[in-house]
Formats: C-alpha cells, sequence, structure tokens
C-alpha cells in the first residue's frame, strides 16, 4: 500500500531522470511544490535517512544559517556576545514544546536562526568567560564529519579509521609528555578523565576490587590541592570512596600546591590506619591558572608510593610550547595525565584525553569481553577493538577534530597558538598594572588566567575601611549585568577562600589581539564607571 510520500511524489510528477544524484529538475520540482502545499511533502517524511529530494533544500539552507549566524557573524567583534533575554522572555519567543504533529520546513529554519540569535557566541573574541572558546575551523569540520558518520568507536569493524587514529595520537601525546609506553583513551570530558585515574590507581593498588568491590578494604584516601578542580570530590564520591576522604593540601599565595602540607597529610592519614594512594596534581588550576610543583609532588609519590594523577585538563596544552613546557617539568613522573584539547587549544566541544603510562591497565580495570562485541575469532587483528577499556559502550569520534587540527596546523601551529595566548595575556597583565582602577588577585600570573578585581572610583584608597571587602565584593555581579544585558563581553567572576568577588579573563582564543585588550579594558572601566 502506497505511503503518504509516495502519492505526493506521485502527484508532483517527477520522472526517473528527476531522481538522477545530480538533478536539479527534481530538486526545482519538490522546492515548488513545497512552496504551495506548506510543506506538506516535508511533513510526511519521517524515516531516519537523508533523501537527497527531500533534505537537499533543507541541508543547504541550515548550513547557510550556520555559517552566516552562528560562525560569521557571531565571531564578529561589530557583534553581540549575547542576545540576553530573561528566561520568561525566551520562552515567549522560542517555541521550546514538542507537539504530536511535525514542524514545517519553514518553521524549523525559523526555530534554528532564533536557537542561534539567542545562544552564547563562544567564539566570539569577547567571550572570555570559561576554560573553552573560539572555533577552530578544522575541528569543527571534523566533528560534522564525526556527526555525519556517526560512528561509535569500541571496534575496529565499526570504526576502522578512527581506531587507527586514535593510536596515532595518543602515541604522540605520550611521547610529548614523555611516557616511553602506555596507552591512552578519549572520554566526554575532563572530569570523568579524572575518574579514570581515580579507578586505575584503585585497581593498581588493589586489583582484587574490580571483582570483590569496595568489602573488606581499608579507607583509601586521595589527595590533591584546595584550588584543584571539583571533578576529584565528585568522581571519588562516585566512586566510592567517599568526598571526606580526599584530603585537601595547602596552596601558597599564587595557588600551588604546598609539598610539606602533602607529606604533613600523608603521615597523618597512615597514622588513622587509612591507605593513602593517590594524589592529583593539577597544572593549570581552573582560577588561578597555578601549576603544582610536579617534581616535588612525584618525590612525595615515590617516597609513600602512590600513584601520581597530574590533571592539566587546562593547561597541559603547554606541552606543545618549548618556551613554556617548563611549567609542566616533571610530568613524564607521573602515573597518569588528563589533557583537554578543547580548552587551551580550542578543539570544539568535546574533547578530553586520558594517558597513562601503564600499557595495559585500562583493559584490566575495565574490560568484561562482552561475546557479542568483542569476539575473539574475528578475521582481523582484535588488539585495534579499543572499546573494552572504556567504561562507555557507545562512543563518539572525538578523535577526528582534533587530529584534524594537528594536521592542518602542525605541531609548530599548535606551538604558535599556545605562545601568542601567553603573549596576549602578558599584555593585558601589564596595561592594568598601569591602571588605578584594576588590581591583580596575583601579580605575575603563570598561565593566561588573569585574575583582578575592578575597583570603581567610590572604593580607590578605601581599603582600611571596614566595609570595603562587602563593598567591593559586590562591584563584579553588577557589572557582570550590565555585560551581559548589553551583550557586549563575557567575563566571569567568582570569589575563592576569603577573596572578595574578582573577574577571570581567560585568554585562549589566539584571534585576540592588543586592541581587544585594550578595548575590554576600556568596557570595564565604562560599566564600572557609575558604581
Amino acid at each position: 500500500m502506497p505511503t503518504a510520500a509516495d502519492i505526493i511524489l506521485n502527484s508532483i510528477a517527477l520522472t526517473e531522470s528527476d531522481f538522477l544524484v545530480d538533478s536539479t529538475v527534481g530538486r526545482q520540482k519538490i522546492i515548488e511544490f513545497n512552496k504551495k502545499n506548506n510543506n506538506v511533502l516535508n511533513m510526511c517524511n519521517f524515516q531516519s535517512i537523508p533523501c537527497k529530494m527531500l533534505h537537499d533544500e533543507f541541508f543547504r539552507d541550515c548550513v547557510d544559517i550556520i555559517l552566516e549566524e552562528a560562525l560569521f557573524k557571531g565571531t564578529d567583534r561589530k557583534n553581540k556576545v549575547i542576545n540576553w533575554k530573561s528566561p520568561d522572555e525566551l520562552q515567549k519567543i522560542i517555541d521550546f514544546s514538542v507537539k504530536h504533529s511535525p514542524s514545517t520546513h519553514e518553521k524549523l529554519v525559523q526555530l534554528i536562526k532564533n536557537v542561534i540569535k539567542f545562544s552564547v557566541k563562544t567564539g566570539h573574541p569577547y567571550f572570555m568567560n570559561q576554560l573553552f572558546s573560539s572555533i577552530d575551523p578544522y575541528g569543527l569540520i571534523g566533528q560534522w564529519i564525526a556527526d555525519a558518520l556517526n560512528c561509535s568507536v569500541y571496534t575496529y569493524e565499526v570504526a576502522p579509521v578512527f581506531t587507527i587514529m586514535e593510536e596515532y595520537v595518543f602515541s604522540e601525546l605520550r611521547y610529548l609528555i614523555g611516557f616511553a609506553e602506555g596507552d591512552g583513551i578519549f572520554s566526554p570530558g575532563g572530569s570523568i578523565a579524572n575518574g579514570y585515574a581515580i579507578n586505575c590507581a584503585r585497581f593498581h593498588k588493589f586489583p582484587e576490587i574490580k571483582k570483590k568491590g569496595l568489602n573488606g578494604l581499608p579507607r583509601l584516601i586521595i589527595f590533591t590541592s584546595n584550588d584543584a578542580h571539583y571533578s576529584i570530590k565528585k568522581l571519588a564520591a562516585f566512586e566510592g570512596l567517599g568526598s571526606d576522604n580526599v584530603y585537601l593540601i595547602k596552596t601558597d599565595e599564587k595557588g600551588k600546591m604546598d609539598p610539606n602540607d602533602l607529606e604533613k597529610k600523608i603521615k597523618e592519614s597512615l597514622e588513622e590506619n587509612a591507605v593513602p594512594f593517590m594524589v592529583s596534581a593539577t597544572a593549570g588550576t581552573t582560577v588561578l591558572g597555578a601549576y603544582d610543583p610536579i617534581n616535588k609532588i612525584a618525590d612525595m609519590c615515590d617516597k609513600y608510593n602512590l600513584w601520581l594523577h597530574v590533571d592539566g585538563a587546562w593547561g597541559g596544552a603547554v606541552m606543545f610550547s618549548k618556551q613554556y613546557r617548563y611549567l609542566i617539568d616533571g610530568i613524564e613522573r607521573a602515573d597518569s595525565v588528563t589533557f583537554n584539547p578543547h580548552k587551551m587549544l580550542t578543539a570544539p566541544q568535546q574533547c578530553s584525553v586520558f594517558l597513562t603510562k601503564h600499557k595495559n591497565i585500562l583493559n584490566s580495570c575495565h574490560s568484561c569481553s562482552a561475546q557479542y562485541l568483542f569476539q575473539k575469532d574475528k578475521f582481523y587483528d582484535i588488539r585495534h577493538d579499543t572499546g573494552d577499556k572504556h567504561i562507555q559502550c557507545g562512543r563518539r569520534a572525538d578523535v577526528l577534530k582534533f587530529w584534524l587540527m594537528w594536521k592542518a596546523k602542525g605541531s609548530e601551529g599548535l606551538e604558535a597558538h599556545i605562545d601568542q595566548i601567553f603573549k596576549t595575556s602578558k599584555y593585558f597583565i601589564e596595561q592594568i598594572k598601569t591602571k588605578n582602577n584594576f588590581q591583580l588577585v596575583i601579580f605575575e600570573p603563570e598561565c593566561t588566567n588573569v585574575c583582578f578585581w575592578y575597583i570603581p572610583n567610590s572604593l580607590l584608597n578605601r581599603e582600611n575601611e571596614c566595609d570595603y571587602k562587602i563593598r567591593l565584593n559586590s562591584v563584579a555581579p553588577k557589572i557582570k549585568e550590565k555585560m551581559m544585558v548589553e551583550g557586549s563581553m563575557m567575563v566571569t567572576y567568582q570569589p575563592l577562600n576569603d577573596l572578595p568577588n574578582f573577574f577571570r579573563l581567560v585568554i585562549q582564543n589566539s584571534a585576540v589581539n592588543y586592541e581587544d585588550m585594550d578595548h575590554i579594558i576600556n568596557e570595564f572601566m565604562r560599566l564600572g564607571q557609575d558604581l
């Protein structure tokens, strides 16, 4: 029995020649029919497969909108970072409801335009709000290709190109870190990569845990700094260790872990009859951008037989730079490393890597040998079936966007990118040092996080007044509200320990220049002049 779509196709009087791949006649007939019949043809198409006759116009319209609105206009300095609307206003503008009947082509196109219009343009040069920004053109194409192919990277038979591609990328990254051998995986974010580190470290200490679980094991202790990413605590809780068993180590005035306090806490845990098993150092803390002293921490790990993990999700990218590699001196002594290309290298979200020097531990720790997926009698080399070493089954081909970027730019291009953003951040620092209304939280930041207070004229030279910190604490939220409502830029703020709210400008977009830095300084002064 013919479907509604068949009936409509027949009514358009398509001939056999109209179905040729490059036929413009058939496509034009479809377009004209859609316009005359309120897109009825599109409404009848429920099958989950791209059809040139049915979807060509839709694809082309959508790609044109993405290119023009999200990419070219969305990264133009003359345009806003965000067209701010309150939650109530946004729900009146965009029809978020899903309905019984399908939407027309025109309706879908308009929805796509509004989604782009009212979303934050994270590729905009004045988006410096998080530890990700920019739109790398090669990475974006890699992501589009991966989505179009829709592979799941767990066996060679369904993802032959990507399983091999991962092996090459991991090998080169291990070389840059200084691991003579080892393994690696792509994971859905740096937090999960840190979770892999915890699980591998625990398995390394107590391999029986894989089968027997936590029952009968002693209390296990992890150490990380006060300024480390919250994922260490979160994943310790998730994996059954308990967040109370993550001992936080003091940091110095620059936010770097104190090795003396680390040893003190290790000794305390031993006195409590607990078992310390892992230290997570940080290469580029989230707020201050501090690099922990890896060599000194590695000495402690050697002394007490602890697994050393380095969370380099943010700052680990300096491995590509000869000039800034010193910041991660000693990283080759680590047992494992987290590295996020989607942060400092600006690969599209998400692109996170976990690397370890222990060659077989990922497979030993996580494999379950599912017979329906990882058969041992396949006709090809099953060493390329890598999915069993993951906790995931289905997994995106995140490698492609990073690999394509790396191929397009080469290691020297990635190095030039790193060196440029450090150069730009240094310019910004030197400029605000000369302004009375700006005060650095750290006088000489290590990374491209620049943390500062904007001090309005009303608070200048009033540091000794009893309510100074309270009043200063309210400045950043007020300026942030103004910049968001106007859409002029996005820079985040936060308190830290006993410090009042301060701004954290994050520079990772190598297209940002000195003029942009001057503009941002002037914008802060404009937004804060009446406070």
